[in-house]
């Protein structure tokens, strides 16, 4: 399974467009490329082609847009700075997946649909130690 079977099955089940998904599991990906401690990150990519790819695309510590942002980029940055660059890609994430246009219930869907994908793509225990690495991903996700 590669990063566009997921992709695809997200879209299907979550109900959301190709590139809206694709936005979604991109930006996901992204933290965890950022958070996730050790190779186990690594390791997790290996086993979705296309993945670390489609987290570049999607990069969350990525500038932001010229002349956007305002308040909340200034915020996201101060908080970036303030708590280092493991929560800078989570507030980032998940002011990108918000701004994306989801409401909390599709973001849900989405993430978990996203999990379920991941574990059959790398098992349960590679994806389980990378989430686990960042916890608070999940809660955000309004999954686990």
């Amino acid at each position: 399974m590669n990063v566009q079977d997921i992709v695809n099955t997200v879209s299907q089940k979550a109900g959301l467009d190709q590139t809206t998904t694709e936005k979604v599991v991109g930006t996901i990906f992204s933290v965890l490329e950022h958070e996730a401690e050790g190779t186990s990150v690594s390791a997790f990519f290996a086993k979705i082609p296309g993945a670390d790819d489609l987290a570049h695309q999607y990069d969350v510590m990525a500038a932001a847009p010229a002349g956007g942002g305002g308040f909340l980029s200034s915020l996201q940055g101060a908080l970036g700075g303030v708590l280092g660059e493991k929560a800078g890609a989570l507030i980032n994430g998940v002011a990108a997946l918000k701004a994306s246009g989801l409401d909390m219930a599709q973001i849900q869907k989405a993430g978990a649909t996203l999990i379920q994908q991941a574990e059959a793509a790398a098992g349960p225990d590679l994806t389980n130690t990378v989430l686990g690495s960042v916890p608070s991903l999940k809660g955000h996700l309004g999954i686990g």
